[in-house]
């Protein structure tokens, strides 16, 4: 896939990349230098989880809560 930098050092991934990594508008991702090159990450809301802190020790299922987790 290819992308373009515009004049003022904007970058618009394609399509097919922002679904696959599921970015939305108003998402952040981190951009982490390797050895063997960039890699992007959809960087995650810490938050998203805080609803959940507790939930297995009340009994819960837990293949239920990463199903909610995925699911976000």
């Amino acid at each position: 896939m290819k992308a373009k930098i515009t004049s003022k050092g904007q970058l618009t991934l394609p399509k097919p990349l922002r679904d696959k990594l599921g970015l939305k508008t108003g998402d952040n991702i981190i951009i982490r230098e390797t050895s063997e090159g960039y890699v992007l990450e959809k960087e995650l809301d810490q938050q998203r989880f805080k609803k959940y802190v507790g939930w297995l020790d009340q009994e819960s299922d837990s293949d239920k809560v990463i199903e909610e987790l995925r699911d976000e």
